[in-house]
């Protein structure tokens, strides 16, 4: 997979990519990502990618030419543009499994007061990752970048594990333990250490329901549940 993605402050990615499974996957070859300074494509000396807004009002606004004449640079067949800003849609594991089947995304990083508005007719769609507001869209894109490299085949050694993360399949992830088995009296139960891999299944299977019941209900009510599911529920809920 091949990712673009667009800011004014590259530096503040570098770090992030050079390090753990984003390396790892770059280093591969399984994932390219590249950096693309904004102010590359500014055409005063000054490299000048924001103005005041019309119509006065506090803050900066990033220019639409500069940022036309990157996607244009980077942009082809199947190529897929998003922008990070707090108005976009919210980021969900089912689009990041959408979008780990892409070939080449190109991430757009909204910074200041945002974009000019007529940015917006150049983007494919608009992604926020929460209901709040970060100083820009790097952080967003290494989010995506991260969420999305999980999923090409070969970025996870064991790839059997992102299937098992939370949001996969609906739920949040069950408890894990690993040694000692006994830590300030608080032990590993001890269905994990009987060996008896139904059971082991069947125990991380409802207290993933259990921890998604009391922690993220909205998800339950969204997700699609199995008999056995159900039935699941319905005993945890009488327990409580």
């Amino acid at each position: 997979m091949l990712i673009d993605i667009l800011t004014l402050f590259p530096e503040m990615l570098r770090g992030a990519l050079d390090a753990s499974l984003l390396k790892k996957a770059r280093d591969k070859g399984l994932l390219t990502v590249n950096l693309v300074d904004l102010r590359d494509f500014t055409s005063d000396k000054h490299k000048t990618a924001d103005d005041s807004p019309y119509g006065g009002g506090p803050g900066m606004v990033m220019k639409v030419e500069p940022i036309a004449k990157a996607v244009a640079r980077v942009q082809g067949p199947g190529t897929r543009v998003i922008l990070l800003c707090p108005t976009g849609q919210t980021l969900t594991q089912a689009k990041i499994k959408e979008l780990a089947k892409a070939e080449h995304l190109v991430l757009l990083c909204g910074h200041y007061e945002g974009v000019d508005e007529r940015v917006r007719g150049l983007v494919d769609e608009e992604l926020s990752i929460g209901d709040y507001v970060l100083t820009g869209g790097e952080l967003p894109a290494l989010v995506l970048t991260d969420a999305v490299a999980r999923y090409l085949p070969g970025v996870v050694k064991e790839e059997e594990s992102v299937q098992r993360d939370s949001f996969h399949d609906g739920l949040l992830d069950y408890p894990s333990y690993t040694k000692p088995e006994e830590f300030e009296g608080k032990k590993v139960p001890e269905v994990l250490l009987s060996g008896h891999h139904a059971e082991i299944e069947k125990w991380r299977r409802k207290e993933s329901l259990k921890r998604t019941l009391e922690r993220r209900p909205d998800l339950l009510a969204r997700g699609e549940l199995s008999d056995q599911d159900r039935l699941m529920l319905a005993e945890i809920v009488q327990r409580n």
